[in-house]
């Protein structure tokens, strides 16, 4: 039978527990910040066809041409008004920030079937590199509002 023995002093004993610790820690917080792939892969829209599908998928009938599209350069790191609206976006599972320093479309369609609200309403789709990266639902006028794009049991 082979025994070692080792001297250790309490010193020597709380600074390898506390470097296990600080690795551990090290280690749990480079596992948490990986990119989560979506449960869902999200649709390519390379076409008005193809972005019109996906909103009636999302339980919106639109107009089949859009009123409005748009590009824009989305800056490197968000700021208002960008901020307070990736908050919306982040509630029904897209992320802009994402898309930070890269070219961003977004669709505008009429919807035609919102409940209590036969006009004004409109479908928002933003989309990068032909992946839907956020939307919304809105209407300006007396009774303006925004709402997600997505209900919770459809986010991407």
């Amino acid at each position: 039978m082979l025994i070692w023995t080792a001297k250790f002093s309490r010193k020597k004993a709380a600074a390898a527990v506390i470097l296990m610790g600080i690795a551990m820690m090290a280690l749990i917080l480079l596992v948490g910040r990986t990119p989560k792939e979506p449960d869902i892969p999200l649709p390519k829209l390379t076409s008005n066809e193809e972005r019109v599908a996906y909103l009636q998928s999302l339980g919106w009938e639109v107009q089949p041409e859009p009123i409005e599209t748009l590009q824009f350069l989305l800056p490197e790191e968000l700021e208002e008004p960008y901020r307070s609206y990736n908050e919306l976006q982040l509630s029904q599972g897209f992320d802009l920030t994402n898309c930070c320093g890269k070219q961003v479309s977004r669709c505008t369609y009429t919807v035609t079937n919102y409940p209590d609200q036969a006009e004004g309403v409109q479908a928002n789709l933003y989309i990068c590199e032909d992946l839907p990266v956020a939307g919304d639902i809105c209407s300006s006028g007396e009774k303006a509002f925004q709402v997600p794009l997505l209900s919770p049991k459809e986010k991407p």
